[in-house]
């Protein structure tokens, strides 16, 4: 599953890496993004890609009230296309979730010990996202996304059985296509990353708390079991 992330990258950065103009958006860079938060997505529109901040956690527009989100932070892969929850989204509200890192929490003799995920090259990635709107009883808008997941690959697979589908840079548009619907063709690129093009390391059990949200929680963690897992 994917249930904590970071982004702190500026949005300068992002701009440049993803192609869209961030002069209006409400950003602020989190290293601790956590469900039921705001989150920085794109979406395609008239040919070009529109920042939206979105609610963790996606609420079905059918929905009766907005807690079930907090049930609905991740779409797995393989049953993505069924779920009344995202069929309907897969094929007409696909998003990018953009991030520069994400958590996993390992399981050892003395616990469960938080790491960090990101690129080898430490650039910003995108998440494969699905997005919907919802009423709320006063009438208001809600707009809410859900991150797929996959099961996990060569690097992860120590750490946790399944991981967020990171789209390759080349399957962004594609992703944001809306002019591709079938699911048959969308779950080609609902695939593990390739693990030799990411990097993962202990980092400190702050993170465990969503009120943390600091530098300190992506400092690596020099412990010999993190270097273990790592040359492993």
């Amino acid at each position: 599953m994917c249930g904590r992330y970071s982004l702190v990258a500026s949005i300068a950065d992002l701009e440049g890496r993803f192609g869209f103009d961030g002069a209006d958006v409400a950003y602020s860079p989190s290293y601790n993004v956590a469900p039921t938060q705001g989150v920085l997505t794109l979406v395609a529109e008239n040919e070009a890609r529109r920042a939206v901040r979105m609610r963790w956690g996606l609420i079905p527009s059918w929905a009766r009230e907005a807690s079930i989100g907090s049930r609905m932070i991740n779409a797995r892969a393989e049953t993505v296309a069924e779920k009344p929850s995202f069929r309907t989204a897969l094929r007409r509200r696909r998003c990018l979730v953009l991030a520069d890192g994400f958590y996993e929490w390992r399981r050892t003799s003395a616990g469960k010990r938080p790491m960090r995920i990101t690129m080898a090259s430490g650039e910003p990635f995108a998440f494969a996202g699905l997005w919907d709107t919802w009423r709320n009883p006063q009438e208001e808008t809600v707009t809410s996304c859900t991150i797929i997941t996959t099961v996990a690959n060569d690097l992860l697979r120590p750490i946790h059985d399944r991981m967020p589908v990171i789209l390759p840079r080349d399957a962004e548009e594609f992703w944001l296509d809306h002019d591709v619907r079938e699911p048959e063709v969308l779950r080609e690129v609902l695939i593990p990353y390739t693990p030799d093009a990411l990097a993962a390391y202990e980092v400190s059990t702050l993170v465990n708390s969503p009120a943390n949200d600091g530098p300190e929680l992506i400092v690596r963690q020099d412990s010999p079991s993190t270097i273990h897992l790592l040359d492993a």
